[in-house]
């Protein structure tokens, strides 16, 4: 006699002797059996698509679960909540998603790009995305995970056929992977594989090894010339607010000097109307009064002065002796 059990057969052989013991054994055994193949448990990331006769029947979410013994029904769990990554032109080791990385020589194909001008460039990306549907994950494509990796490396290859060496090198990185992951995306939707796409990132990009030196002189001297503008800019930012305010320093000074005559001198047109009033009301008082007043200021600026009649004739001139002497 023989079971199916899943993928396996197993010879159950009757004892010799027909006896009600015989039956009972076997029938102990097909009842373990059923018992063991009816249970099956699915993980906290999974959710498990039930087959029976190879008909999708229904799709269970994690924990113990009963199925139809013998093979009838069949279970297939699927991780719909981890997210998953695939890497292109680089390989993380030990990884337990089989169609994580490539090996070592299809790395160096799918990293070798030709850019949009002809040029060659060497990128490495990686995508991560999850099995939003398992039923969809599992049936509608045929290996959805290498059919994945070839739409990738396809809509990759496209994008920076589109761009310039410098722009895939340089500037052009982010918009390159946002690009890719909106056109992946839409070839996802459109081969309906049951798999949402969350990022697409750029790892690294260099030019091809025999020019990476030359590249790296070239790429430092514009880093060198963006930090010069940088710094000039700077300079210009500091120094314009300071010659503006020096500016306004300098106006804010002669506008005060200017207010400062002005006020003098309607100070002095003032006292000068006030004197000629005065005057007008005394005139010999007030040109006398005028006299004294000027000469008390002039005179002790003259210093010491001997005033003699001219007529005076037996007057001894004498040397200025405490004056310096002159050469």
């Amino acid at each position: 006699m023989q079971i199916k059990v899943g993928n396996e057969i197993i010879d159950i052989k009757p004892p010799s002797s027909g006896g009600k013991g015989g039956v009972i054994i076997i029938l102990l055994i097909v009842l373990a059996i059923a018992a063991f193949t009816s249970i099956y448990s699915i993980g906290t990331e999974e959710e498990g698509v039930v087959l029976r006769f190879g008909k999708i029947v229904k799709t269970v979410n994690s924990g113990l679960h009963l199925k139809l013994p013998f093979g009838i029904d069949r279970v297939y769990p699927v991780p719909v909540t981890r997210v998953m990554k695939q890497e292109f032109g680089f390989g993380t080791k030990g990884a337990t998603y089989q169609s994580q990385m490539s090996s070592d020589w299809e790395m160096q194909l799918e990293k070798d790009m030709v850019t949009g001008d002809l040029n060659s460039a060497l990128v490495e990306w990686v995508i991560q995305f999850k099995l939003s549907e398992p039923e969809k994950y599992l049936f509608n494509v045929r290996d959805a995970d290498e059919t994945l990796r070839d739409a990738s490396e396809s809509v990759m290859r496209a994008v920076v056929g589109d761009r310039t060496v410098d722009e895939v090198i340089t500037v052009g990185r982010a918009e390159i992977a946002e690009e890719c992951k909106s056109k992946l995306k839409e070839l996802v939707e459109l081969y309906d594989m049951g798999i949402s796409i969350d990022q697409v990132q750029l790892i690294t990009v260099n030019p091809p090894k025999p020019v990476q030196a030359s590249f790296n002189e070239v790429n430092q001297a514009q880093q060198e010339r963006e930090n010069s503008i940088n710094v000039a800019l700077g300079e210009q930012n500091r120094e314009i607010p300071k010659a503006g305010g020096e500016a306004e320093k300098t106006i804010s000074e002669a506008e005060g000097y200017a207010m400062q005559r002005i006020n003098e001198a309607e100070g002095d047109a003032a006292r000068f109307n006030a004197l000629f009033s005065e005057y007008l009301k005394a005139p010999e008082v007030t040109r006398r009064r005028i006299y004294l007043e000027t000469m008390q200021d002039v005179m002790p600026s003259l210093g010491k002065k001997v005033i003699v009649d001219e007529s005076a004739n037996q007057v001894l001139p004498f040397l200025p002796l405490t004056s310096p002497a002159v050469k």
